[in-house]
């Protein structure tokens, strides 16, 4: 799980959201990528209320599901966010989501439901948000920041191409308390020559 929080978390940053801020459906081979919905915290509250699972977010493991829905759909969230549904059985396997963190730069993360995690879920569904970011936003800049000892997230943005740039120590306080970070980039160059 890449962390989901972003640079330009606590200040306006009106100019940066993309003028339409709908949320558009993406679609890959596997999965249809959609807006979040409220109704979608029940089918996320088994991995985001496990502190397993949640040891490399910023939040502790969530007690209820109304109040993961509250947080999920904060009025106040300045990203947008998705959730992959598999083509084949409907069910709900992942959130995805982008802030804005300045002018054509966003941060992403991502969180696979714990049952079904390692199955490719999160460099799938993570190409086709980068992809559209570049491609249909013309965004300049990528980033995503991760636990360095989150081995399975560091391995997806290593596979799509991401370069780390910093390991900050004792950068990120989380509900565990002060913990390293890496940081992470792509720039639409590297992505273009990649693509092509």
């Amino acid at each position: 799980m890449a962390a989901e929080k972003g640079e330009g978390a606590g200040r306006a940053i009106d100019s940066l959201m993309p003028s339409d801020m709908s949320i558009p459906t993406l679609e890959t081979e596997r999965f249809i990528m959609r807006p979040l919905v409220r109704d979608d915290a029940a089918a996320l509250f088994p991995t985001f209320s496990d502190p397993d699972q949640c040891r490399y977010l910023w939040d502790a493991a969530f007690e209820d599901v109304g109040t993961l829905a509250d947080w999920l759909c904060d009025p106040d969230w300045e990203g947008r966010s998705w959730t992959a549904v598999s083509r084949d059985s409907g069910a709900l396997v992942a959130r995805i989501v982008a802030i804005p963190t300045s002018e054509l730069q966003s941060e992403i993360g991502y969180t696979v439901v714990k049952e079904i995690q390692r199955g490719g879920i999160a460099s799938e569904c993570t190409n086709r948000l980068v992809q559209y970011l570049f491609e249909d936003e013309d965004h300049h800049r990528i980033t995503a920041s991760t636990d360095p000892r989150n081995i399975a997230s560091n391995r997806v943005l290593e596979k799509l191409g991401f370069r780390r740039e910093a390991h900050f120590l004792k950068n990120a306080k989380t509900h565990l308390g002060w913990c390293d970070e890496y940081y992470w980039a792509l720039l639409r160059s590297e992505w273009s020559s990649q693509a092509g």
